[in-house]
């Protein structure tokens, strides 16, 4: 039996420098919190965390993030 995602995820995907794939996953957040939350890390130079939908973290530090995609 799998799991259901929720209809209200946002799918993110985040690219990480010197890495040679992407991070994807689904986020139960809104893309305008996902957005506040990168330019927040950026501004700052502090790590991004998001969680997906199992509840698990995902931490990236701020000056390897490529690019994120919403």
């Amino acid at each position: 039996m799998s799991a259901k995602k929720s209809e209200k995820a946002s799918k993110v995907g985040i690219s990480i420098t010197n890495v040679g794939s992407e991070l994807n996953f689904d986020c139960p957040s809104t893309p305008a919190d996902i957005k506040a939350a990168v330019t927040a890390a950026l501004s700052a130079q502090t790590p991004l965390a998001l969680q997906d939908v199992q509840g698990h973290e995902i931490i990236v530090p701020a000056d390897k993030i490529g690019y994120v995609e919403i």
